[in-house]
């Protein structure tokens, strides 16, 4: 789904009564398409609203000719989608940018790389809205939807953007059976959202880590949701070695199995 074009920005919607807020305004949504809709229209967040702005009027020199998004960024991929990636949040001028999660920066161009690598998308680009990208049986997703300074979110724009992806778990509950947290502070925001969506957590709470793995039960008694942690697909990981193509590779395919998608393609090392 491509969002509607920005138009006028509205007032800000820090008031959890408002009913743009995140916490009404993700509960009307009945579908995903409703929910990736409303989400780019969201003002919650005061400092990421001015950044994500300012960032779209002094642009990149490399990027001087785009017009840039400058919104919250919805999810990516089919609704029915049985493996859920999330990330951090969108890159200033990449995401924030093109529109997309993951597209126009580094990091998603290994991350899509890798997809494409074991079947999981039609090409290896993704460059902006509209440039034939397609998932296969995977979403992305972040759990902070605007661009901030210095990629830090703070703590409270983590939980004041909580809402969204919760209701994009809950919405997608039939179907997802896996969900891969590219980072520590993914995994971090997904404990309170896996709860919160209908799974539940061991106790202590566990430990992040690249290859980290928990079946967490469903409280109504559904189907379990397996949850990976996997190192995020940030420069700072790939450039210093923490992260290489081929755990990439091997995280993905081991958690696209477990979700009962059939990966494709070479293994890393060529298996």
């Amino acid at each position: 789904m491509q969002p509607a074009a920005p138009g006028r920005s509205p007032g800000p919607a820090t008031d959890p009564d408002d009913p743009r807020h995140p916490v009404a305004a993700a509960a009307r949504a009945d579908g995903l398409t409703a929910l990736d809709r409303v989400v780019t229209g969201c003002r919650a967040c005061p400092r990421l609203v001015a950044w994500r702005e300012e960032t779209a009027r002094t642009k990149r020199r490399a990027y001087l000719d785009w017009d840039y998004w400058a919104r919250p960024i919805p999810g990516f991929g089919p609704p029915d989608a049985p493996l859920v990636l999330v990330g951090l949040a969108p890159a200033a001028h990449g995401a924030n940018r093109t529109g997309r999660i993951f597209t126009g920066d580094p990091s998603g161009d290994l991350l899509y790389a890798a997809l494409h690598r074991i079947g999981l998308t039609n090409r290896p680009e993704s460059v902006r809205h509209g440039d034939g990208l397609q998932l296969h049986g995977v979403r992305i997703t972040d759990p902070v939807r605007c661009a901030p300074p210095d990629n830090r979110p703070t703590t409270a724009e983590r939980d004041t953007c909580r809402p969204w992806i919760v209701r994009e778990l809950e919405l997608m509950r039939p179907t997802v059976r896996t969900v891969v947290a590219l980072g520590g502070f993914a995994w971090q925001a997904l404990l309170p959202v896996i709860t919160a969506a209908g799974w539940e957590l061991p106790r202590p709470r566990p430990v992040f880590g690249h290859g980290a793995h928990l079946v967490l039960p469903a409280g109504d008694g559904g189907p379990p949701l397996e949850l990976y942690g996997c190192y995020h697909v940030s420069p700072r990981n790939t450039n210093t070695g923490r992260l290489t193509a081929a755990m990439l590779h091997d995280l993905l395919r081991t958690a696209a199995r477990s979700a009962g998608l059939q990966p494709t393609g070479p293994g890393p090392t060529g298996a």
